[in-house]
């Protein structure tokens, strides 16, 4: 049977939808995975939860083994389904969203270490660090749900909800300084705090990155929301 025959360009599409759906699905799997990392570690950061953060860094593997799995899928079926145009840029860019989402629960493995090496006993002091934790979480599930219907206003509207984590990052930063300043035995403790806020900000970028890739998708056009 020709290759130009309708009914085998028809079966090698049947083919390449289900390949497509499966990245898809597994895309979605792997954000509510990341999600409920950084809900965990927010959590084990508020309340001082040794062991709820050790949890969080047992199941980051995971994480990085489904992030690992969809880039084979991808690469396979670019490799065999030779997408062209639209199905290949939906790919690349579903291919930027599995790594961002492993970075972002890197972070948030990174927010669950800084709990482990303050410990039970320090006070953290600052309602700040679990807010941004909850910002975080937000606009991770809102690019989700921008990412599945192509959304480019959703996802806009997600990037610009970064900015609010960033005014908390550094308000945090002056007062944590001001403390060790005030306090050179919070020095340690203030230090290691500094480094979660951190990843918690750090977040809130990696979700801007994939709101730019659903922009990019919807529109075609590459577009720097965070400038």
């Amino acid at each position: 049977m020709p290759e130009n025959d309708p009914s085998v360009a028809h079966r090698h599409r049947e083919v390449f939808d289900r390949e497509l759906f499966a990245v898809k699905e597994g895309i979605v799997r792997m954000g509510e995975r990341v999600g409920a990392a950084i809900d965990a570690a927010v959590a084990a950061l508020t309340a001082q939860d040794i062991a709820a953060a050790q949890a969080v860094i047992a199941a980051d593997p995971a994480i990085n083994d489904a992030q690992a799995e969809l880039t084979a899928l991808i690469i396979t079926t670019i490799a065999t389904q030779s997408p062209v145009a639209r199905d290949l840029r939906f790919l690349i860019a579903l291919a930027h969203v599995s790594y961002e989402l492993e970075r972002i629960g890197d972070h948030a493995a990174g927010v669950a270490r800084q709990v482990i090496v303050v410990g039970s006993e320090a006070a953290l002091g600052s309602a700040s660090l679990t807010r941004m934790g909850e910002l975080a979480s937000g606009l991770l599930h809102g690019v989700l749900r921008a990412l599945i219907d192509l959304d480019e206003e959703e996802a806009r509207r997600v990037a610009s909800g970064d900015d609010e984590i960033d005014r908390l990052y550094h308000a945090y930063f002056d007062r944590a300084l001001e403390r060790m300043r005030a306090d050179p035995s919070w020095v340690d403790k203030g230090a290691h705090l500094l480094f979660a806020a951190k990843d918690l900000e750090r977040i809130g970028d990696r979700v801007t990155n994939i709101a730019e890739e659903v922009v990019f998708l919807a529109t075609g056009e590459i577009e720097d929301l965070n400038p």
